[in-house]
């Protein structure tokens, strides 16, 4: 049973750590940019976009340009988002000893 009783208290650790782990990713802030800069998007970690910067210069573009540069900006901040979520995935797994290769993220 002490193996059980080891067991258990590596797994409220593991979790405890994902929970922060998730707390932290939460919280970051990436910049997603387009147009070399004219356009700029701050996403949280949970993919809530929370401000967005025109350069005054983007203002006299066609309707179409604007759009397209917001989206680019956009998926630009997704997929550094997802990119930072990796990295520090990894780095728990790594500090775990667990398989790279085997994990779901």
């Amino acid at each position: 049973m002490k193996g059980l009783g080891d067991m258990m208290k590596q797994a409220q650790a593991v979790q405890e750590q994902m929970q922060k782990l998730r707390e932290e990713m939460d919280a970051m802030e990436i910049n997603g940019e387009s147009g070399a800069g004219l356009v700029t998007v701050v996403m949280n970690g949970r993919h809530e976009v929370r401000r967005v910067r025109l350069d005054n210069s983007v203002l006299t573009e066609d309707k179409a340009v604007i759009e397209d540069l917001l989206a680019a900006a956009c998926n630009d901040a997704v997929h550094k988002v997802a990119a930072a979520h990796q990295k520090k995935m990894s780095g728990m797994a790594q500090s775990l000893g667990l398989p790279l290769d085997k994990l779901p993220f």
